[in-house]
């Protein structure tokens, strides 16, 4: 590797915020934006709640005895079992799409690429859909995550079958394949839909496709967790790897990258991490577009600061886009798959004219 090489790969991935606001401090404010979001989501609702009740009855049951209950069992039942979950599960799966979206736009060097665009998404929602329709309960209450990162892990083998060439994997190939796949495992979705002859079943699946946390219970929430935290730290260690193939295929190569390896396993990292999330979220579009692009305004390219950023600041947008989706119409509840469109959509719209040719990405 040359001096010149490396230093070209630095400053491409020099922090732009850096000297404003130093790295730890911004880690820092954004950890307390998230433990605020936390307990306003939570207080948020039908029936109010002061925030002192929220962490009292949270103390409560992490250290039982520690405090007198003084409080009523509905408002414990709220806080607890309804509430917490639902707010934590947003954060993880917000922090997660938003990890697994930087990690895709520089895995194939384009700034539109997310999830969807490569196809994961759409196969861990057949999975997921499958296990729904056809009542399959094998593994319990991990059916339905185990079928979405077997739907996930099946698009990932497809797309990397069809962008394979020659023995190498191009970015434009890894692109157009991803999009293939989406389509045709969309339509298998479709098709399954089509074929159900139970209408409750159907609006479930329906409402799930469109994204929510309605269902979020204790039980779900540690698989997703374990995911994100294990996967941002896998991702952040390979951080040096990311940086150099975000510069460009030739500069990876002269780091000592082998590009092709390296595709394979980051790919298939983001495809579990992705299936175990769509799993208990249903499908959840454009965090993993917007967010990146947003954090990459604070702390530059570099993903050793790009990617904890990124799950700090996915968490904190996706709470609250749930808090909007249950007070927009209440007592209903929107799906949040509808508002993370209406606001990615021309977020996206926006990237698309500022990067013009960008689908046609690096080689």
């Amino acid at each position: 590797m040359s001096q010149a090489t490396t230093t070209s790969v630095q400053a491409t991935t020099q922090p732009l915020a850096a000297s404003r606001l130093g790295f730890g401090a911004l880690l820092a404010v954004l950890a307390g934006a998230l433990l605020l979001s936390i307990t306003l989501a939570v207080m948020v609702g039908p029936v109010p709640l002061a925030p002192d009740l929220v962490w009292r009855v949270a103390l409560h049951q992490l250290a039982p005895g520690l405090i007198e209950p003084d409080w009523e069992a509905f408002q414990e039942n709220i806080i607890w079992e309804i509430r917490f979950p639902r707010v934590l599960l947003g954060a993880v799966v917000g922090g997660g799409l938003a990890v697994v979206g930087a990690t895709m736009q520089a895995l194939v060097r384009n700034p539109l690429a997310d999830p969807y665009l490569l196809g994961v998404s759409s196969g861990a929602s057949l999975g997921a859909v499958a296990v729904i329709l056809l009542g399959i309960t094998w593994f319990g209450v991990f059916s339905l995550s185990i079928a979405a990162f077997l739907g996930a892990l099946l698009a990932f083998i497809c797309v990397y079958a069809l962008a394979r060439q020659g023995g190498r994997l191009t970015t434009g190939r890894l692109i157009l394949s991803g999009v293939a796949v989406s389509y045709v495992l969309a339509a298998l979705t479709n098709f399954l839909i089509y074929n159900a002859r139970d209408g409750n079943q159907v609006r479930s699946v329906l409402f799930w496709m469109l994204g929510g946390l309605g269902s979020a219970r204790w039980e779900f929430l540690g698989l997703p967790a374990v995911a994100l935290i294990a996967g941002t730290l896998a991702l952040t260690v390979q951080s040096r790897s990311l940086n150099a193939l975000s510069v460009g295929e030739e500069t990876a190569v002269t780091l000592g990258v082998d590009t092709n390896r390296f595709r394979k396993q980051i790919f298939a990292l983001t495809s579990l991490l992705t299936g175990t999330l769509v799993a208990v979220s249903g499908g959840i579009g454009f965090v993993g577009l917007m967010l990146p692009h947003i954090v990459r305004l604070l702390v530059g390219a570099d993903h050793r600061r790009l990617l904890p950023v990124a799950a700090l600041s996915g968490a904190i947008f996706l709470i609250w886009v749930d808090v909007l989706a249950r007070v927009i119409v209440a007592p209903e509840e929107l799906p949040i798959g509808i508002i993370t469109a209406l606001l990615g959509a021309p977020f996206f719209i926006w990237l698309m004219r500022r990067t013009s040719g960008a689908l046609g990405g690096g080689r």
